[in-house]
């Protein structure tokens, strides 16, 4: 029988973030205030898996540069369109940047 930590080892990083936005038992990051120190916005935990710099994930995913480092820093919040973009994004990049056509953008 596989350990969590056996099971988590084996998973890609795009797949532990998508867990682990999933997860009930994780507290969503998006209630917490902007001002609270240590806060990382989703969208950087969800680009870090993705091993992409963030002009390669603003490429990608046709986010504007400039937005993409506003959500990162904590200057703005993508909103609900942008953060339901942002868990498919975390779901199924892939099919996300093939279906944008800039699958080789990166």
């Amino acid at each position: 029988m596989k350990s969590g930590w056996d099971r988590l080892r084996s998973m890609g990083y795009a797949e532990v973030a998508a867990a682990a936005l999933d997860d009930a038992d994780t507290m969503p990051l998006d209630e917490a205030p902007l001002n609270t120190p240590g806060r990382v916005p989703r969208v950087k935990i969800i680009r870090r898996a993705l091993h992409l710099s963030q002009e390669e994930f603003a490429s990608r995913y046709l986010i504007p540069l400039g937005t993409l480092r506003d959500w990162e820093q904590g200057r703005t919040e993508p909103d609900q369109a942008a953060r339901a973009y942002l868990r498919v994004i975390a779901k199924e990049p892939e099919t996300v940047s093939r279906a944008l056509g800039t699958r080789d953008a990166a």
